[in-house]
């Protein structure tokens, strides 16, 4: 029963992701297309700013839902009041201080685009309290109205504004209205949370927050320094730059990731209710990441040197797209298993090993942003590699790693499918046209997707018949 839940909600969830993150790739190109590369920059900083503010405004009380043992809503009530409320601190706090803030990041022209998507603030905080009962209850059906719904209005705002002439202020006011819409849209297909205050919860949330808040807030950072850094040193043009390559390398592991790490957490977390161990289930979830993410980041590597079809100004994202594939493959493997330890209540574990990432991160940023966007991307990738195997050791210890006969599996079915897909680029890549062919992107692009796509069913049956299995119990 667990089984099919797990799979039908990572479906349900996947679902709701290519239509939420589908939109925002419809953005990107239209970004792309229309701004230039210091405006985007602009936006990005903008953007970097609010999703810290939003991780403040939570500091992991979400998770608190899934894993409670007491009465849920009760929990959501007290977590909606504590979140909503600590919202309104880092919206007025951007408010106030994004002219110095986006001064000493070297972008002044940043500032009225921070204090208009802080706005955002206070309505995301209580989208995430609606969204911790959906996922406590596995039934990811009832986010694809708030979630996706939510995502393709502001799509729409965003590519009419900037269709008009709106400029950066087009992403912006569809965040905005993107923010405003889900827990309406919440609320619609019956995700309703009465606030309330309840002591035990709020004790239990304050206790979580304690250990896991700073762990979320070192996460934003994990994403959203490098952004900070290139501002600071190499200005706003080359944001616009770096922006661009980090979107699109992004998509895959929002799209994939981030789907099995919100089943995964809700899913471990009640498998330990029941008594039963987690090892078989993270093995099938890391074979998962390393199939459905490296196929895809395979694909967006391969074809990175087509980035040009957004306009010749992009070529320079070309090489730090290739690596932040690479960055983004580790990445996804460390998200899955950081909800393992998070859901089997190592949260401090989790804390250390996110504090790593990002003291080693913004080492290596401060020694190499001024040699150029190249040398970043290959710090963040670096830097996400080497924490690889040390996560791995962390859940070894407690029972909970992959077994090492399943993690090589999946490495093993992956480098065969990248070296098949390298084969056909080599072979026939003159076939699909020049570089700035849209079409000719576009059919390279399905071309090695299925390659990769044949070579991963065929090394991963046993997790496809599983898939299958699920989807029909």
């Amino acid at each position: 029963m667990t089984s099919g839940l797990a799979v039908r909600g990572s479906l349900w969830l996947f679902l709701v992701n290519v239509v939420s993150k589908g939109s925002q790739a419809v953005v990107t190109l239209v970004l792309a297309a229309l701004l230039t590369s210091e405006a985007l920059g602009l936006v990005a900083l903008a953007v970097a700013l609010v999703n810290i503010g939003q991780v403040v405004q939570s500091m992991g009380v979400y998770d608190v839902v899934s894993r409670t043992a007491g009465d849920p809503r009760r929990v959501a009530g007290t977590l909606l009041v504590l979140s909503a409320g600590a919202g309104l601190v880092p919206a007025l706090g951007l408010v106030a201080a994004a002219g110095p803030v986006a001064a000493a990041l070297g972008a002044p022209g940043a500032a009225p685009l921070v204090r208009l998507a802080a706005l955002s603030l206070p309505f995301s905080a209580v989208a995430g309290v609606q969204m911790g009962l959906v996922h406590r209850d596995l039934d990811f059906r009832r986010r694809l109205l708030p979630d996706a719904g939510g995502a393709v209005l502001g799509a729409a705002v965003t590519v009419g504004l900037a269709v008009a002439g709106a400029g950066p202020y087009s992403l912006v006011l569809g965040l905005l209205c993107a923010a405003v819409a889900a827990p309406l849209l919440a609320v619609l297909v019956g995700v309703r949370v009465r606030p309330g205050w309840d002591a035990a919860a709020a004790g239990e949330a304050l206790r979580w927050i304690a250990v896991v808040g700073p762990g979320a807030l070192v996460a934003v950072l994990l994403v959203n320094v490098d952004y900070l850094a290139v501002a600071r040193v190499l200005g706003t043009e080359a944001v616009g730059v770096y922006s661009l390559a980090y979107r699109i390398a992004w998509v895959p592991y929002i799209m994939v990731a981030v789907v099995l790490g919100g089943v995964v957490l809700p899913l471990c977390a009640r498998m330990l209710r029941e008594g039963r161990g987690l090892s078989d289930v993270v093995g099938r979830f890391t074979v998962a990441v390393l199939a459905l993410t490296g196929g895809l980041y395979a694909v967006v590597a391969l074809s990175a040197d087509r980035v040009v079809v957004f306009g010749a100004r992009w070529a320079g994202a070309a090489v730090p797209l290739v690596l932040l594939c690479a960055y983004g493959l580790g990445i996804s493997l460390l998200h899955v298993w950081y909800q393992v330890l998070k859901a089997a209540g190592h949260a401090r574990r989790y804390l250390l090993l996110e504090t790593t990432h990002l003291v080693v991160l913004v080492l290596g940023l401060f020694v190499g942003t001024r040699f150029g966007l190249v040398v970043v991307a290959s710090v963040h990738a670096v830097t996400a590699w080497v924490l690889v195997p040390v996560t791995w050791r962390a859940l070894a210890r407690h029972g909970l790693a992959p077994p090492l006969r399943s993690l090589g599996r999946g490495v093993v079915g992956l480098v065969v499918a990248v070296g098949c897909a390298a084969v056909v680029v080599r072979s026939v890549g003159g076939v699909f046209g020049p570089r700035g062919s849209v079409a000719g992107a576009v059919v390279q692009g399905v071309v090695l997707a299925v390659v990769c796509g044949l070579v991963l069913v065929g090394a991963h049956r046993g997790l496809v018949r599983g898939l299958v299995r699920g989807v029909r119990r």
